[in-house]
């Protein structure tokens, strides 16, 4: 196999693992659990909510840490926990427990997220390839496709809701293997293989000032469908079997649509594509809310699923092109923005639903919110047209 594809392939399979099964295996088990367990909606919120709070923990711990040996050891760290963690969840009906094991399970994201995007890009970038991250974002939609495709084969099998974590455990260990072994050790010199120097390029502190708030409202309009929609969607009278075909079509829209962001970021720069990204994302919050039909769950999925993993793969491309002699410097920092309206987004969510019975306060919250970063976004595009070299350092 061509190194770069195998690189790549490393990078796709250890998000599939740290984030596909360890983080959203979670949203299509989300309504069996509430059947089948003692859990409700609220401290189903709380739980995606502790979720987030260790992925802030790896996020701080990635942005912490300078040496590409030591990202190394912490990405593989980080796929030991995916398999344990998602296994453990099937051996106690314990809250607290619960509690504990999707913490840990939420630092173990920032493996894939963070980590393993800077270990890429750093290699990327001294190859002398597109320091693009979009195949690497494949991993995200697929891993979200995956779950809730084999969630389906669960229940067709009769799989209880312990069964359905293990099941997903054993696929995590499974394509684990390949993670570990395909990513290449970190080269830490500071130079390209050609000879060329390796040069940061920091943004202007009042773009990152705004990138970073830009990021948080696009944090909380990702995680509230990224938590909810299965749940949104069988809720509505008629679509109580459509849940997980909803996560489905999200999954299969988020997997391509990574390079497709990287080829319009190429023609406008990165701070246009991030609007247009955002305008989308808020159509897709708010389509379940204002068309609560199949139709209107499936499309706003599919919208969802397309620019949700845009934001994520432009903002850390773009982060990585700041610094690529250490691209989880402002990666790190971007990520704790992101992860604490991730905290917060559920909790309140999953609270409101449980007061009021639906999820359409949330969305609109959400909505409005995404709608706040639009703004930050034009703000970002004006400060650019005004700093030609930051331009340069952020454009496509």
């Amino acid at each position: 196999m061509d190194k770069r594809w195998q690189v790549l392939g490393a990078g796709i399979l250890s998000l599939i693992v740290t984030v596909g099964v360890a983080r959203f295996a979670y949203t299509p088990l989300l309504p069996v659990m509430l059947s089948a367990t003692p859990l409700d909606t609220a401290l189903g919120g709380w739980l995606a909510s502790f979720n987030y709070i260790g992925y802030l923990g790896g996020a701080l711990t990635a942005a912490a840490v300078s040496d590409l040996r030591l990202k190394d050891r912490l990405y593989r760290l980080c796929l030991l926990l995916a398999v344990a963690t998602t296994a453990a969840m099937a051996l106690t009906e314990h809250y607290l427990l619960w509690s504990i094991l999707r913490l840990i399970a939420g630092f173990s994201s920032a493996g894939g997220l963070l980590l393993a995007s800077a270990l890429i890009l750093n290699w990327l970038i001294r190859h002398q390839y597109r320091s693009e991250l979009g195949i690497h974002f494949i991993g995200m939609g697929a891993g979200i496709a995956l779950c809730s495709l084999i969630v389906e084969l669960f229940e067709s099998l009769s799989f209880d809701w312990r069964g359905q974590w293990l099941g997903f455990a054993l696929l995590a260990a499974v394509l684990a293997i390949p993670a570990w072994r395909w990513m290449p050790e970190p080269d830490t010199g500071g130079r390209t293989k050609t000879g060329s120097a390796l040069v940061d390029c920091p943004p202007a502190p009042l773009f990152n000032r705004l990138l970073l708030a830009a990021y948080f409202c696009a944090g909380w309009g990702y995680v509230i469908s990224a938590t909810f929609i299965v749940d949104i969607v069988a809720r509505q009278p008629g679509l109580e079997s459509s849940g997980n075909w909803a996560f489905l079509v999200l999954g299969v829209a988020a997997a391509p649509a990574v390079i497709l962001w990287d080829r319009i970021a190429r023609r406008t720069g990165y701070v246009p594509a991030l609007f247009l990204a955002y305008l989308l994302q808020l159509l897709g919050i708010l389509l379940p809310a204002l068309s609560p039909t199949l139709t209107g769950a499936l499309l706003g999925a599919a919208l969802f699923g397309a620019t949700f993993i845009g934001c994520v793969g432009l903002v850390l491309t773009m982060a990585g092109r700041f610094y690529p002699t250490k691209p989880a410097k402002l990666m790190g920092r971007m990520t704790l923005s992101y992860g604490v309206a991730q905290i917060l987004a559920p909790a309140l969510t999953g609270m409101l639903a449980k007061e009021l019975g639906n999820y359409t306060l949330g969305l609109y919250i959400a909505a409005a919110v995404v709608a706040l970063g639009a703004l930050l976004m034009t703000q970002l595009w004006r400060l650019e047209q005004h700093e030609p070299a930051l331009a340069r350092s952020a454009g496509g």
